[in-house]
């Protein structure tokens, strides 16, 4: 089956995965493609609509991303956001100005209900304004069809050629009815049938992989995240036995998982699972280093020999399963992406596997619909829904040299963080929640007895994308029993600290 598309046109903007995900959560299938994407491809794909994205250029500027103007001659619904709206504007003989003063944060909006974009939105409402440049004049049979105190043509359309701009983002959750705009955009002016659903994905992508594979044999590094197990159980219903799945454990991973991903995927998924057991190896290779992007290198690398090492005990393989998702596809690949951390899935292939083709079948989701899938092929929602863990593991959540001592100090105060959150039943309300063991040690008292130990940080966030978040709320009563029982059952920690830092201006991880 092909998907109706919308063509997210990239040009630079920080929320450009964002918008493609607010797009497929109203079950419409969205790609993101670079801004100078031929225009001949365009026209191949047959978009229902395009929407152009955000981005940091000035518009008038010799070196800024343009289209070739024929877009706008393709009858193709097109909806211009923030420096989308000032491109569309410019391109069509409108003006852009800078404005006198930057509007930033949430505005308050009047916009025309009678316009198809903002049917069934508050006359008076609230977007989110991240601009220097507005367009002041809009082109030629275009009405402003919403505006703010500082920008007076927060939105303009034409109707006719249904083209659409909007100063503000409607993508972000500061724009409370951003989502319904979009989905005006979709729904009403795109006319999409929102036939995106992850349930007829999940039995497509079976029968894809069962044609594709036949009777060869298949090869997965298996981590035991939920993406690397998706993709396992897509692949085990489509072949079976065919299927090799080595799990290597690095001595990385959190309280217990080692046994509980051998437990579940070889005793109750019945799959064919080598684990390797290879802790020792990993610590020596990181012994000293306290550097995080070192860190992630080199666990990537010996993870590659590791994997290597055992693929060459099974001999040739025909295909390379990857858990690879779009955002890695997306940070790691796009021109206008800056690296904030580097992706393991994407670009570490390993050189000496003996195989004849990689196969990614996640290749083209976002991690909410790699978790949607999983329950469409019956994966139990204790593993679907298990809290976003990285590649390198707790290596990261160790801050500074690594240890064993230190690890299983972390492993034993992360654990009773997420024991005391899911028995205080506020789990499903936190978007992710972990704890880190910082390299500063204070003085404390314990019995009498002065001490100088570790201490902990405790991070939770809230967060539908996590491209932005803010510290979750947790009630004081579940943080001071988790303060009281970390300090009196894990050794070397004498002191508990609580993040309350937003991203921006922080990550969710700390390194």
């Amino acid at each position: 089956m092909s998907y109706e598309l919308i063509i997210v046109l990239d040009f630079g903007g920080q929320y450009n995965q964002l918008i493609a995900r607010r797009v497929r959560e109203a079950n419409v299938y969205a790609e993101v493609m670079h801004f100078d994407t031929p225009i001949d491809e365009i026209i191949a794909k047959k978009p229902k609509g395009i929407i152009f994205t955000g981005g940091p250029s000035v518009v008038y500027e010799d070196d800024a991303p343009k289209v070739d103007p024929e877009i706008f001659e393709l009858g193709i619904p097109i909806l211009g956001i923030c420096y989308g709206s000032q491109l569309m504007g410019y391109t069509l003989g409108g003006e852009v100005a800078k404005a006198t003063q930057r509007e930033y944060g949430k505005t308050d909006m009047t916009v025309e209900t009678s316009h198809s974009l903002f049917k069934d939105v508050s006359k008076n409402t609230v977007a989110w304004m991240s601009h220097t440049y507005y367009v002041s004049n809009p082109p030629e049979g275009f009405t402003v069809t919403a505006s703010t105190d500082s920008c007076p043509v927060a939105a303009m359309a034409n109707e006719v050629k249904k083209l659409y701009a909007v100063q503000f983002h409607p993508e972000v959750n500061h724009t409370p009815e951003g989502q319904k705009m979009l989905e005006n955009f979709l729904i009403n002016i795109c006319k999409c049938k929102q036939d995106w659903v992850m349930t007829d994905f999940a039995q497509e992508q079976i029968a894809k992989l069962k044609d594709q594979i036949g009777n060869k044999k298949v090869l997965l590094a298996l981590s035991g995240g939920v993406d690397s197990s998706v993709a396992a159980v897509l692949i085990h219903r489509a072949v079976g036995k065919q299927l090799t799945c080595i799990f290597v454990d690095h001595g990385l991973l959190r309280k217990n998982e080692g046994d509980d991903v051998e437990r579940i995927f070889g005793e109750e998924f019945d799959m064919n699972i080598i684990r390797v057991n290879c802790e020792d190896q990993f610590l020596g290779k990181l012994a000293g280093v306290d550097d995080p992007e070192r860190k992630r290198k080199i666990i990537g690398e010996e993870f590659i020999r590791v994997f290597e090492a055992e693929a060459k005990k099974i001999g040739t393989v025909d295909f390379l399963v990857q858990g690879t998702i779009y955002p890695d596809v997306i940070e790691s690949g796009t021109k206008n992406a800056a690296v904030i951390k580097s992706h393991h899935n994407v670009g570490g292939l390993p050189d000496h596997v003996d195989f004849k083709e990689i196969i990614e079948p996640l290749r083209d989701l976002f991690k909410d619909e790699v978790r949607n899938v999983g329950r469409a092929v019956d994966i139990p929602e204790f593993l679907v829904s298990r809290q976003p863990f990285p590649g390198p593991g707790l290596a990261i959540r160790v801050i500074g040299a690594i240890t064993k001592d230190k690890l299983d100090i972390l492993r034993d105060a992360d654990y009773i963080f997420r024991e005391e959150v899911k028995k205080a039943g506020i789990a499903k309300g936190l978007g992710q929640y972990f704890a880190v063991l910082t390299n500063l040690r204070s003085v404390g008292v314990m019995g009498d007895e002065r001490t100088y130990d570790y201490t902990v940080a405790l991070r939770s966030v809230d967060t539908s994308d996590f491209m932005t978040a803010d510290w979750s709320r947790i009630p004081y009563d579940v943080l001071a029993k988790v303060s009281n029982r970390i300090v009196n059952e894990v050794n070397h920690v004498n002191r508990i600290c609580y993040d309350i830092t937003s991203k921006p201006p922080a990550t969710i991880e700390w390194e």
